[in-house]
C-alpha cells in the first residue's frame, strides 16, 4: 500500500508503525498504517473510507491473545485500546465501547454493586475481543452476561446483534466467519451485589492470576481446552516445560504460555506452537486447537 495515498486518507495516522508496541507477546512487523480513533464517530469514518478506496483493515483491541506475523500488517490497522473506553452505568448493567479493557470493567461494575462480571478481571483484553472470542475465565463467559453487541457490517452500516444472534460458544462468535465485521459497542446485563464482596472476589481472581501467570511477554493462553483437560496439564504432561525454539519458550510457569524472553520472532513461535501440537498428538493421543490469532504476512 503505497504510503502516500494512505497519509492523504487517514492524516492521523502512524507510517510504518511496529506492531510489537501494541502487542503482548511484544512481537509483530510494522503495520503500513496505525489509527488510533478517538471516538465510535471516526472509528466508522476510518472503516467507511478504507472500504470505499479497497484497503484492508484490521482490527487490533489490547494486543492479547494474537500474534502478529514479523512481516507486518497491510493497510490500516485500527487500535482501539485506550481509545475507544467510554463506559455508561446503569441500573441494571453497563454499555461499554469495543477498547474498555475488561479487567477495567469489573473494577467499574462492581463498584456500583453490579454482579457478573468479575471474572473479567482475569482476562487483559478489551470488549471488543471479548465479544470476538466469547472470553472467560474462573468459570464465567462474556455469554453469560452479554446481551447484545452493536456490529459494523460492511454494507449494512451498525447493526444491533443480540447475544443469541451472536452465536457465542467456547471462545466463538460468529465474527470469526466474518472477519470485516466489527464491534463497536456491547451491553451486559447485570445483577444487584454488595461492592465490598464484590472487590473481595476480583482480588481473588486477581491474586490467582498472578500466581499462575509467567512474568514474561506473551499471548496468554495458546492453546483451547480439549474436551475435559487443560492444556497446560496437558503439555505438561508430553513432558514439554521449558522447551525453547530461539527466544520463544513453553513457560516453566504455565505450560499454556509461550514466553518471548525478548526479541522472539512471530516464525519461531509458530515454530514452537507447531512442535507442541504434534508432540502432544504423538505421546497423548490429544488434538490442542490454536487459541491464538495468528495476523499479518510473513518476513520477506
Amino acid at each position: 500500500m503505497h504510503s502516500g495515498t494512505l497519509q492523504r486518507l487517514f492524516p492521523a495516522a502512524k507510517l510504518d508503525e511496529p506492531l510489537r508496541r501494541y502487542t503482548a507477546w511484544k512481537i509483530g512487523g510494522p503495520a503500513d498504517a496505525l489509527l488510533e480513533p478517538r471516538s465510535v464517530e471516526e472509528f466508522l469514518e476510518a472503516l467507511e473510507r478504507a472500504r470505499e478506496h479497497g484497503i484492508p483493515v484490521t482490527v487490533l483491541g489490547g494486543g492479547t491473545n494474537v500474534l502478529v506475523r514479523d512481516g507486518g500488517v497491510r493497510g490500516l490497522v485500527l487500535r482501539l485500546a485506550k481509545s475507544l473506553g467510554r463506559v455508561e452505568v446503569d441500573e441494571d448493567g453497563v454499555v461499554a465501547e469495543a477498547g474498555v479493557l475488561y479487567p477495567a470493567l469489573a473494577n467499574t461494575t462492581a463498584a456500583r454493586g453490579l454482579a457478573g462480571l468479575e471474572f473479567a478481571t482475569g482476562i487483559p483484553g478489551t470488549v471488543g475481543g471479548a465479544v470476538f472470542m466469547n472470553a472467560g475465565a474462573y468459570g464465567g463467559e462474556t455469554k453469560d452476561v452479554l446481551e447484545w453487541a452493536e456490529v459494523y457490517r460492511p454494507g449494512e452500516g451498525v447493526v444491533r446483534m443480540d447475544a443469541r444472534e451472536l452465536d457465542l460458544s467456547y471462545r466463538h462468535s460468529i465474527l470469526h466467519e466474518h472477519p470485516d465485521w466489527a464491534v463497536l459497542r456491547a451491553r451486559y446485563r447485570l445483577r444487584e451485589g454488595d461492592p465490598e464482596e464484590l472487590r473481595e472476589r476480583i482480588k481473588s481472581f486477581r491474586t490467582q492470576r498472578m500466581n499462575g501467570s509467567p512474568n514474561k511477554p506473551s499471548c496468554g493462553s495458546t492453546f483451547k481446552r480439549p474436551p475435559g483437560d487443560f492444556p497446560g496439564r496437558v503439555i505438561e504432561a508430553a513432558g514439554l516445560k521449558g522447551t525453547r525454539i530461539g527466544q520463544i519458550e513453553v513457560s516453566p510457569v504455565h505450560a499454556n504460555y509461550l514466553v518471548n524472553h525478548g526479541g522472539g520472532s512471530s516464525e519461531d513461535a509458530l515454530r514452537l506452537i507447531e512442535l507442541v501440537r504434534e508432540t502432544v498428538r504423538e505421546r497423548l493421543g490429544i488434538e490442542l486447537e490454536q487459541e491464538v490469532r495468528v495476523i499479518g504476512e510473513p518476513p520477506s
